[in-house]
């Protein structure tokens, strides 16, 4: 390793109320146990698996805008991680785009590898993730009502 890598853990996790449903993302990254970015954000009607995906492309762009050369990303997804690591094929039309995005970014880096975790270590990112659904229905208002 030279002075200027910079190595990332990156976790993250999508959430959605119904399939598809309101959905978040969570993100959160961090560079030798200390903490850089915590994300939690709505990002509209999106099924679990695609809003999975959204969180991991926000993740490594974020990563690469912080300049890392290195990530070390985790998610308890087990279907991405298995699709991103060449295990499971992508058979669903919707999440090949995100797929394809999240392969073309993760050559931004010297070194990308991602693995599958518990939901019990994911504990931060659901935490993000289900904040950014909490976070659209406080803005929406008593029913999903615009206020």
């Amino acid at each position: 390793m030279t002075n200027k890598d910079i190595r990332i853990s990156l976790y993250t996790d999508g959430a959605a109320k119904g399939n598809p449903g309101p959905a978040g993302i969570g993100i959160f990254m961090e560079c030798d146990g200390v903490s850089l970015q915590e994300i939690g954000e709505y990002i509209g009607e999106a099924t679990n698996n695609a809003a999975e995906y959204k969180a991991l492309i926000r993740g490594m762009q974020l990563a690469h805008e912080l300049k890392a050369t290195r990530v070390d990303a985790f998610s308890d997804s087990e279907l991405m991680v298995r699709q991103l690591n060449g295990q499971y094929r992508v058979k669903t039309p919707g999440l090949k785009p995100l797929y394809n995005e999240a392969c073309d970014l993760r050559k931004s880096f010297e070194a990308f590898e991602i693995q599958h975790i518990p939901r019990s270590q994911n504990h931060e990112a659901d935490r993000l993730a289900n904040l950014g659904i909490q976070e659209r229905r406080m803005a929406s208002g008593p029913g999903d009502r615009a206020r």
